[in-house]
């Protein structure tokens, strides 16, 4: 069963009384998310939520840290009386609010970890509010709240001032969203990974795993904004609107994840889709389709019976066709009666991630999108809505949301792979579903798709299998500086760098002179001149890290001789963090016999495994583009920036293996290397260029300047 908090939350009570105040006016229940923007941590939930209408909200009373388990806190309720010891049908009151990212999946079931996150939204945004807005059925407004003593005052201040709201009436603020464009992975790596998933269908793995194109673009405006404007165009079953420091999100999703109302629960899975305008009936009847759904149902089948009652878990329909968020779907309903010892984090801890996103069998799905993906989910793919004492517990699948942080917008949109899966339909699906959201949101989508027909030269060898798997960020970042003569080398930009990973991958804000301070400790008796420094941060609870500073001896350089690049295929690259756990490149280094050369899926170079890759072709440098893949390169950046002082140019672009095949000359950059020749294992065998050499020795002077001591 689901562990309880170490310690329940002082801020919310025991006990309750369940209160409710008729508001006048007239406001739109798809606009309640304009009643409490600009509020403290808002959310609004509109369309079939708790029996139709809206549910809004804002500042709450307890908001959930990041060291707690989020499915635990949602038994963490007060028991509510009301006045006549029955509260009205589709009563809320307050409870539990917010998104279950993808990433919590990791709490359910033992996933591999997750691919390099763009947007970096947290695994959960999740917070308790006392009180709520509440359209019901009719369009009639509501004050409800769980009414204490002690928050009678606040909960007054509270009524009448969203009472004055909802009178005096919204205005939806203006927003824009710019083109939205594959994620820089693109279609070739969607591609790529719908013929992965097809193999490991074939070889037995699985039966079916969802897909994901992500879609991003520029952003501005009013995440509210949005969010009332979906739900006004697309009228979806289960939108929803969360805002925060964090960014936001707003969601049209058509689908239920699970509901529960005292004991009985039950999940709407879709599987199988097709145009809005498409033949309800044709839809019903395409093998394909309904075999998705029917392997979905099993899934969900076999999740609600990990919890419910022996004999309970049934299939009230199955398949049958319905129109959301501008599309048109399969929905069935599997119910089932939850066990008396079974609450809502045991509920979760069975079924999260939804079924209909993952795949079949579900672990397995989930291990082959960690592999093949090329971007980590965030809250897509999980789960928002509510947890609460009167209402129960309602979750959307979210699907069809667009997640906000600064100025990007990203919307994900995918399907289920099968045996019989063709890779130019399969896209097609996915950009059918993103088409509404876009549309609803003023913003165009650029497809980008070339026609398969192009002939590809064969991937790189996989990177990742069962045994090898992506990096574990619970082992922490590091840094490696060079120390030469006693002072560390560029060490104000490593550490800039290593405060930005631990920022956006733990929540952890490290003051400069902690970092400042490990650093002066470990140097304070080098065994040497020249050496290596390690600076690791690794997350604690509670936004806290712990970090450690260590020094080494550094092993020579040969620069005579070219270091051999063997390339390998890894969806999405390292990302943009350098990670403590090494064993995933230190594998690939001793299978491979050399430096591991990382490929995307797409077949763009990203770089190898200590290093920045560059070609060298007739005074001219080139290396990838810092697009959240790969490393930003401490030494890299130096070089973009003083390569005209060395006669040479240098910039950032597109590099290939039949780019760096044709490249005169190849090199690595590296803080602790400098620069260094490469040639590739498979190709032609180069020498040490006079121009590396010249490079490096400029690199080496300048790391090595008197300016650059310990601050």
């Amino acid at each position: 069963m689901s562990p309880a908090p170490q310690v329940r939350p002082a801020e919310i009570p025991r006990r309750a009384r369940y209160e409710r105040t008729r508001l006048a006016g007239d406001v739109p229940a798809a606009h309640a998310a304009l009643l409490v923007a600009g509020d403290d941590a808002p959310f609004a939930l509109t369309g079939a939520w708790a029996g139709g209408g809206a549910i809004a909200g804002s500042a709450p009373l307890y908001v959930a840290r990041p060291d707690d388990d989020p499915f635990a806190l949602l038994d963490v309720q007060p028991q509510v009386d009301a006045p006549d010891a029955r509260a009205p049908r589709g009563a809320v009151g307050g409870g539990w609010f917010g998104v279950l990212g993808y990433r919590l999946g990791a709490l359910a079931e033992p996933v591999p970890p997750p691919p390099p996150a763009s947007g970096q939204l947290p695994p959960a945004v999740l917070a308790f509010h006392d009180h709520v807005l509440r359209a019901d059925r009719d369009g009639a407004w509501w004050f409800e709240a769980l009414w204490t003593p002690e928050r009678a005052a606040a909960l007054a201040e509270r009524r009448d001032l969203l009472a004055a709201r909802v009178r005096a009436g919204v205005r939806p603020g203006p927003f824009h969203v710019g083109t939205l464009r594959p994620a820089p992975t693109g279609i070739a790596a969607h591609r790529a990974a719908i013929a992965g998933c097809r193999e490991r269908i074939a070889a037995g793995d699985l039966f079916q795993a969802n897909l994901t194109v992500r879609l991003e673009g520029s952003w501005s405006g009013s995440a509210a904004g949005l969010a009332a404007t979906l739900a006004s165009c697309l009228t979806p079953d289960y939108g929803a609107f969360l805002e925060g420091p964090w960014g936001a999100v707003a969601s049209a999703s058509p689908e239920l994840f699970l509901r529960r109302t005292g004991r009985a629960v039950h999940t709407e899975p879709i599987k199988g889709t097709a145009a809005g305008d498409a033949d309800a009936a044709q839809l019903a009847a395409s093998a394909k389709d309904r075999a998705e759904n029917v392997m979905i149902v099993d899934l969900m089948r076999n999740d609600l019976g990990r919890v419910c009652e022996y004999g309970t878990v049934t299939v009230p329909w199955l398949a049958r066709p319905r129109a959301g968020a501008g599309v048109l779907g399969l929905v069935s309903r599997v119910a089932g009666t939850l066990r008396a010892d079974v609450g809502d984090g045991d509920l979760l801890r069975a079924t999260f991630p939804p079924g209909s996103v993952t795949g079949a069998p579900k672990i397995e799905a989930m291990r082959v999108i960690s592999e093949l993906e090329s971007t980590a989910r965030e809250a897509y793919t999980g789960a928002i809505g509510y947890a609460s004492p009167l209402a129960g517990l309602e979750l959307n699948v979210a699907i069809r949301t667009f997640e906000v942080r600064g100025g990007q917008i990203r919307i994900g949109a995918g399907g289920g792979i099968t045996a019989a899966s063709d890779p130019d339909a399969e896209l097609e699906e996915s950009f059918l579903k993103a088409r509404p959201p876009a549309r609803a949101a003023g913003a165009a989508i650029d497809e980008g798709r070339p026609k398969a027909a192009v002939a590809a030269a064969p991937a790189p060898p996989a990177a990742l299998d069962r045994a090898r798997l992506r990096p574990d960020p619970a082992a922490g970042v590091f840094e490696t500086i060079l120390v030469a003569d006693g002072a560390p080398c560029f060490l104000a930009a490593h550490l800039a760098r290593l405060r930005a990973s631990a920022a956006q991958a733990y929540g952890v804000d490290l003051a400069p002179a902690v970092l400042e301070d490990a650093v002066a400790r470990a140097l304070y008796a080098p065994a040497s001149d020249t050496l290596r420094l390690n600076v690791a941060v690794v997350a604690a609870a509670r936004g806290a890290a712990a970090v450690t500073a260590t020094v080494s001896p550094l092993v020579p350089v040969d620069r005579g001789t070219p270091l051999r690049l063997v390339p390998w295929t890894l969806p999405g690259g390292l990302g943009a963090h350098k990670w403590r756990d090494r064993r995933l490149v230190d594998e690939l280094a001793r299978v491979g016999g050399g430096v591991p050369l990382l490929i995307d899926a797409d077949g763009a170079v990203l770089e190898a495994a200590w290093a920045s890759v560059w070609t060298l072709s007739g005074g001219a440098l080139t290396t990838p583009r810092c697009d959240g893949r790969l490393l930003p390169g401490v030494t890299r950046a130096r070089l973009l920036e003083r390569a005209a002082e060395l006669g040479l140019e240098a910039h950032e672009g597109p590099l290939t293996l039949a780019a760096l095949h044709a490249a005169p000359a190849l090199l690595l950059t590296s803080s602790l290397r400098g620069a260094v020749p490469a040639t590739l294992a498979a190709g032609p065998q180069r020498g040490a260029d006079p121009a590396i050499a010249a490079i490096a020795a400029a690199l080496l002077v300048e790391a090595t300047a008197p300016a650059l001591t310990l601050p």
